[in-house]
């Protein structure tokens, strides 16, 4: 049986170790990260044995090999058991159990979350995804005619759907930065951000990882020199949070989104948005909200009826995520990562389109095999060993999104390996 003194010097919160001692799951990964407390995150993402405690934690189809965790992750079973127990709750009697019971405990995950990021519980508002936090900030920032967004090209394209719209109905203006995969340096990619804000600009919104290569931005650095400039920012995190170490602290933005179901791997339909304090009542929400809110973060989370069961299992998702650890989690997504792209760079016959240095990249890795289309290259991989990869096409280049997770074996990441060096082999 775990010990309670173990368990805390691993590193674990105390609420995390609430949780672990009555569910089997928690319990498994406590135990993992007490035998490793002493090992460093470097040498634990080789260990095996540790790792293969984190994937019993999942209920998975084995008989696929699932590489595209970029748009929504499985949940570990005891987030998915708790979410279905809350789903049984909201059922009894939805009036009462799921708006006087389930809903007010949403401020314990605010408050839970808000510490994990960094920031103020009053400056955290719970929404379904990413790109209804994103477009909380797109659509309620005020804007007139003339109005100058900066942004990238290789934004999401939701994200610049949004833009687009505010440029056919109010008249602004929206600026895309292109930059190279990968690009020569984190200064280069700040230096071609900061130097597009001109007289004009109000709003400087970028990606803290993009979705197409996993290309980690600088920031803080970037948002400073906005703010320098009376420029907002906006900063889409829809793959960063709960996938490396960070807080706000290290961002310095106006307004952030992420995604919960992803690196979290919190129930599908989670995600959160990051108002800084003094910006809050200048942004109009979505769903109008009451005059008297206007200070409120919660006026983001008003789009009428809505299941409780989602965001009260984020709870759960941040006891596992903790319980591993973000460092021990980074360093285990980075190896992974590694180890299928420095085999394939090896060979000469494919271009990496994602920087390997750990300061730029993460899990994310985005291939291109040379001579071979990317749509192609997708198919052959599912048809012939199941393998799900995503294909990624932008006007300046294409390639095969890479998108291990902590459930992922050694095993899988080389049977991709080797269905890879296959595709690209000469006939």
């Amino acid at each position: 049986m775990l010990s309670r003194r173990r368990f805390l010097k691993a590193g674990t919160t105390g609420a995390v170790a609430v949780t672990a001692f009555t569910n089997e799951s928690l319990s498994r990964v406590a135990g993992a990260a007490a035998r490793a407390a002493d090992t460093s995150a470097t040498d634990l993402a080789r260990d095996e044995t540790y790792w293969r405690e984190i994937q019993q934690a999942f209920t998975l189809d084995r008989t696929i090999v699932n590489l595209n965790n970029g748009g929504c992750c499985p949940s570990p079973r005891v987030v998915h058991e708790a979410f279905k127990r809350y789903l049984d709750v909201s059922n009894q009697s939805p009036v009462y159990h799921m708006w006087q019971i389930l809903e007010p405990n949403i401020e314990t995950v605010r408050r839970r979350l808000a510490a994990a990021f960094g920031c103020d519980a009053e400056e955290m508002a719970i929404t379904r995804n990413a790109s209804e936090a994103l477009q909380i900030a797109q659509l309620g920032i005020d804007l007139k005619a003339g109005d100058e967004v900066v942004t990238t090209n290789q934004d999401y394209g939701r994200m610049l759907d949004t833009w687009d719209q505010r440029v056919r109905r109010d008249g602004i203006t929206v600026r895309k930065i292109s930059f190279p995969v990968p690009p020569p340096s984190m200064d280069d990619l700040a230096d071609r951000l900061v130097s597009a804000i001109g007289p004009k600009t109000r709003v400087l919104h970028f990606c803290h990882i993009t979705n197409l290569t996993g290309q980690i931005f600088p920031v803080k650095k970037i948002c400073d020199a906005a703010r320098a400039k009376g420029v907002k920012t906006i900063v889409d995190g829809a793959h960063a949070f709960a996938h490396f170490p960070y807080t706000a602290a290290d961002l310095g933005c106006d307004y952030y989104g992420t995604s919960l179901h992803k690196w979290l791997l919190a129930p599908i339909g989670t995600g959160f948005l990051y108002v800084r304090r003094e910006n809050i009542e200048g942004l109009w929400s979505l769903t109008p909200a009451a005059a008297s809110r206007a200070k409120d973060i919660r006026k983001f989370e008003e789009i009428g009826t809505h299941p409780a069961a989602n965001h009260n299992a984020i709870a759960e998702a941040l006891a596992f995520h903790e319980g591993i650890g973000s460092d021990r989690k980074a360093a285990r997504l980075r190896y992974l990562r590694n180890r299928w792209a420095e085999r394939l760079k090896a060979t000469g016959r494919f271009k990496i389109h994602t920087s390997l240095d750990p300061a730029q990249s993460c899990a994310i890795g985005t291939v291109q095999i040379l001579g071979v289309e990317t749509g192609t290259a997708v198919q052959q991989l599912w048809d012939k060993w199941r393998i799900i990869a995503t294909p990624i096409t932008h006007a300046e280049y294409t390639g095969l999104r890479i998108t291990p997770n902590v459930y992922t074996t050694i095993e899988e990441i080389d049977t991709f390996a080797t269905a890879m060096e296959r595709l690209g082999s000469p006939a």
